[in-house]
């Protein structure tokens, strides 16, 4: 396993309706996500460009926000999920470790689990949704 003590004790996961029918898999420590859709592709984003500056801009954030997800994520898991180097006249650059990887793929893999075996009644539920209320 590779959550905290702590957090196995009050690991929830959760899904949130967005888009009508989509739901969304956000895995709780606490009232904290320490992964949800953002994170996940954050860490997919910072793997493919080897850069939390890269990332943040690709995703349409801050780099102080990215950074502070990365601090969070990397908090969060018994090990470093994103490894960093400082920049300078070298560069810098950020790689997601193997531990980070696995936690890319198991997300990836529980949220497409959860959506197949869902998609139908969360099409049902979302037909009993006030359309007015999505704004």
């Amino acid at each position: 396993m590779y959550y905290n003590t702590y957090a196995l004790l009050i690991l929830a996961i959760i899904m949130t309706i967005k888009n009508k029918s989509e739901p969304r898999l956000r895995v709780l420590v606490g009232q904290a996500t320490a992964l949800g859709p953002g994170k996940a592709n954050l860490l997919e984003a910072i793997n493919a460009t080897g850069s939390i500056s890269a990332a943040a801009r690709q995703m349409g954030m801050s780099y102080r926000r990215a950074w502070n997800l990365v601090s969070s994520m990397n908090r969060d898991f018994v090990g470093t999920i994103i490894e960093t180097k400082p920049g300078g006249k070298g560069g810098g650059g950020a790689s997601v470790t193997e531990l980070g990887k696995e936690v890319i793929q198991r997300y990836r893999d529980i949220e497409d689990r959860a959506l197949a075996s869902v998609e139908n009644q969360v099409s049902e539920f979302g037909s009993l949704l006030n359309k007015k209320a999505e704004n």
